[in-house]
């Protein structure tokens, strides 16, 4: 039996939940494999022995972001990158034009990806799992090749609460916050530490984030948190600061901790937070405006 949204949540919470998600994989391997893929992720690669798991991105020549990834190392020459469902063909093309005379092959696969969050999740950690550490959240992550069993999962819940909590923590995703107009220093240092290595050697648009971070990541626009105080607010919505747009909704979920709409959204530098705020749909969209606060992330921490 699933558990139900309000009961997912209180138990992301205070106890454990579990869900199993499609994934698009991408196989890489060969005696060349960890010297290519070296060069072209934000992660430093090295130190990951067979069996871990490490998160990063794959980075235009611009710096901005084409992918958001996991990588687990099988074994000394196998490495599975995981990235969000619909996203394996980008990735597969994106890496695929910078492969030339390397040893390794890159095949696409089909991963399911058991998610456990909550603090008692590490008691139920099967060997090879990835920790995970959002703010405010505990859990860890387990990926599933074709033909692997899943391991024994604690109550399953529901992923709308699984959304709501990724929201409330700042988490960005693949294909929302996460796009090819993003920088990586937009989503916060927090985040940044987790994904990108400041002292490992060149690869694939490093040049942009490297600048950055050495004049203190300042960029012209942040990803915040918006609490929304009632209506229905949707993705593409805009946030107007005294009656300024300032950021577009870029997630959004019902939270049963806060019993109301929370969002992420970028927005300006020069806004102060915390701001009141207002979510305006596009016109024609027949929704009334929505008042709201920008607050810095997470949104909640516990």
């Amino acid at each position: 039996m699933t558990l139900g949204p309000e009961a997912t949540y209180d138990a992301i919470r205070h106890d454990v939940a579990a869900r199993v998600v499609d994934r698009d994989g991408l196989i890489v391997e060969g005696t060349g494999a960890l010297g290519w893929l070296q060069g072209q992720v934000s992660q430093d690669l090295v130190g990951l022995e067979p069996g871990a798991a490490a998160d990063t991105l794959v980075l235009s020549p611009q710096g901005r972001i084409d992918a958001a990834a996991r990588i687990w190392r099988r074994n000394t020459e196998r490495f599975v990158l995981e990235v969000e469902r619909g996203f394996g063909s980008a990735l597969e093309g994106r890496l695929g034009r910078f492969k030339l005379r390397v040893e390794a092959a890159l095949a696409r696969t089909a991963l399911r990806v058991v998610e456990c969050r909550g603090p008692n999740a590490q008691a139920s950690r099967p060997d090879g799992a990835a920790v995970v550490a959002w703010p405010g959240l505990q859990g860890w992550d387990f990926v599933l090749e074709e033909g692997d069993v899943a391991p024994m999962l604690p109550p399953v819940g529901d992923s709308a609460a699984f959304e709501a909590a990724r929201i409330e923590a700042g988490i960005p995703m693949l294909g929302r916050e996460l796009t090819d107009r993003t920088i990586p220093q937009e989503t916060g240092t927090a985040f940044v530490g987790g994904v990108v290595s400041f002292t490992k050697g060149c690869y694939t648009g490093q040049e942009l984030v490297a600048r950055l971070d050495a004049r203190g990541s300042n960029v012209a626009r942040r990803l915040c948190g918006v609490l929304c105080e009632d209506g229905a607010p949707a993705a593409g919505d805009v946030v107007e600061v005294g009656g300024v747009a300032v950021g577009v909704l870029t997630s959004v979920a019902w939270s049963p901790g806060f019993r109301a709409p929370v969002a992420l959204a970028f927005a300006k530098r020069s806004v102060q937070l915390p701001a009141s705020a207002v979510v305006a749909a596009p016109a024609g969209a027949g929704r009334d405006p929505v008042r709201a606060e920008l607050r810095s992330l997470p949104l909640l921490t516990g």
